[in-house]
């Protein structure tokens, strides 16, 4: 174990204040909430075959979409953890149909933040024991701090994060985030309760290949999709391409910034918007992989251009290895020229 691999997220954090903007200690303690959150949720993650935790919990989020009791749970969590630290003054979640106005303590009102969560990313993906996540989003509220929190606050372009990452609950559990000045990943030590930096300076690779989508749609892509996905297929060149999908954003990501690939969950003909949130996870995803030498596009506009209109607005999804989303585009543009 290298020296570096002791340093824990903590300390890290309190290193790095001066690579951020806005350093006054609130980021910190915003970031530490998410950390304890992360926590409470691994462990009810590890233990999800033996607690009655799995399964539907009979509600369906604003999306239409049967919640997992998991990801009731893990919404829970998140909020209470991010409402008791005074740094957050309203936080939209997925699995809510509204933003939440922090009223905590008498401080909130004056907290500069505010947090967009995907809670369990992935969570249809428990009840087989697969990899699933959380995504956050973090910025700064465009209202007057002392004022209640407003639907503008949310609604800002990806440009506009101070800070973004996920959490993996995997065979290891991991963060993995950035404030702008490049991504690092760091390993949670189950035995010790300490996440420790594992992964500095994590980058995707020019180009991969790999490419994840669920090839399961392909009638329902549009033309340009389908072309790429033969462009993938052929044996000319490098390729064939590896097709790897697991079904969880947060994993499939984070693979593909490993080893190096792209991601696609694109318009389909049943949804022509696209399905995967805006806000909850291309913005944040997006944010991270562009500070590690990534692309992320909807095919072809960057996602972090994009102004939302709503909270849970939806966009079609290009993200991963820079060459590989550029190939992509290029496919995108051709048939949309046609």
């Amino acid at each position: 174990m290298s020296e570096q691999s002791f340093q824990t997220l903590g300390e890290f954090i309190i290193d790095k204040q001066e690579d951020f903007l806005y350093s006054t200690g609130e980021l910190s303690r915003l970031l530490s909430a998410i950390r304890l959150a992360s926590k409470v949720v691994n462990r009810q993650v590890n233990k999800a075959g033996i607690a009655n935790i799995i399964g539907k919990a009979g509600n369906e989020n604003i999306q239409g979409e049967e919640q997992q009791k998991l990801d009731v749970l893990a919404n829970e969590i998140f909020i209470e953890a991010l409402s008791q630290r005074e740094v957050v003054c309203g936080i939209a979640s997925e699995e809510n149909d509204d933003f939440i106005e922090i009223q905590a303590s008498c401080n909130a009102h004056l907290s500069k933040y505010v947090v967009l969560i995907d809670p369990l990313d992935g969570s249809s993906n428990i009840d087989v024991n697969v990899s699933v996540g959380t995504i956050f989003s973090i910025y700064r509220r465009v209202s007057e701090p002392g004022t209640p929190v407003i639907l503008e606050d949310f609604l800002q372009k990806g440009v506009n994060q101070i800070a973004a990452g996920y959490v993996v609950y995997g065979s290891s559990t991991m963060i993995v985030y950035t404030t702008g000045n490049g991504v690092n990943g760091f390993t949670l030590d189950p035995s010790l309760g300490t996440y420790y930096l594992s992964h500095p300076s994590m980058m995707f690779s020019r180009t991969g290949k790999i490419y994840s989508i669920n090839e399961g749609n392909y009638f329902k892509f549009p033309q340009g999709v389908k072309d790429y996905i033969k462009y993938c297929q052929r044996e000319e060149e490098d390729r064939p391409y590896t097709s790897r999908y697991i079904g969880s954003l947060v994993s499939d990501f984070h693979r593909n910034m490993i080893k190096g690939g792209i991601y696609i969950y694109p318009s389909t003909s049943q949804s022509p918007n696209g399905k995967l949130r805006l806000l909850y996870e291309c913005n944040p995803m997006a944010f991270l992989a562009e500070q590690a030498g990534g692309k992320c596009t909807d095919g072809f506009q960057r996602i972090m251009e994009i102004q939302p209109t709503e909270l849970h607005q939806r966009v079609p999804f290009f993200c991963g290895s820079y060459e590989m989303v550029e190939k992509a585009e290029e496919f995108m543009r051709e048939t949309t020229a046609k």
